[in-house]
């Protein structure tokens, strides 16, 4: 679980997240989604550490993210754009993040390296691969060491269909699984299938916070979308 209390960031003068208060609770599949500049990537960041929480506060199973670094390996996380060293093979990457984070071979879940076939691959430099290829790695790791907590920002951008589907089938099996996932998507129609709860933001701010279903049965909508274009044209009255 993750709580976020009166979470606010500043840059400067502009306030990208105002106030904050949201929980993402376990076995739940989360879309946090909004338009460009709402704040996701802020959090997403504040949830990692990788952003200085300065009021506010943000705890993860009951222990604050100030407090310690441990909470980190509870997580999986799959980037928009990956960043790896580009003269170091597939194989050499994996290995060095697998060293890193010192879990046992026979507790790896190496899933969706299979299903990816990306141990054919190997031999191949992180510089030369197509973006589609370097999201498979990142979808990799992101799962690789079982985690309690995923967070997915963008997760199928470049990614072709059947590579989609797979990712997408992968989602919904840890989320049967009691996990918590956390996914950013600007696709709203990829959604409909995977997340069972709505976070709509604006302006650094929680909009609205709904299972799926409510949302959709409040709004008489049949997809996801449609609750969504309902929600913005709403925010402009």
């Amino acid at each position: 679980m993750i709580e976020v209390k009166d979470l606010t960031k500043k840059f400067g003068k502009f306030t990208a997240l105002d106030g904050m208060n949201l929980t993402f609770t376990n076995g739940k599949s989360v879309a946090l989604i909004g338009p460009n500049g709402c704040g996701k990537t802020t959090l997403i960041k504040a949830i990692l550490g990788l952003n200085v929480i300065e009021t506010g506060d943000i705890m993860v199973d009951g222990e604050s993210v100030r407090d310690h670094f441990r909470y980190r390996e509870k997580i999986g996380y799959m980037p928009q754009i990956g960043r790896y060293p580009e003269n170091m093979t597939i194989e050499q990457t994996i290995k060095m993040i697998q060293d890193t984070r010192n879990v046992p071979e026979d507790e790896l879940d190496t899933e969706l390296l299979r299903d990816f076939e990306l141990e054919t691959l190997y031999p191949k430099k992180m510089g030369t691969l197509s973006g589609g290829t370097t999201q498979k790695v990142s979808a990799v790791l992101a799962f690789m060491f079982n985690p309690k907590i995923i967070i997915l920002d963008e997760p199928t951008a470049g990614l072709d269909p059947l590579a989609s589907e797979i990712l997408k089938n992968k989602i919904i099996k840890e989320k049967n699984k009691g996990k918590l996932i956390i996914i950013t998507s600007h696709l709203l129609s990829e959604l409909d299938d995977i997340v069972s709860e709505i976070v709509f933001m604006n302006e650094g701010k929680i909009i609205v916070q709904q299972s799926v279903e409510d949302m959709m049965s409040e709004r008489n909508s049949a997809r996801i979308s449609e609750s969504i274009v309902s929600i913005l044209k709403e925010m402009k009255k």
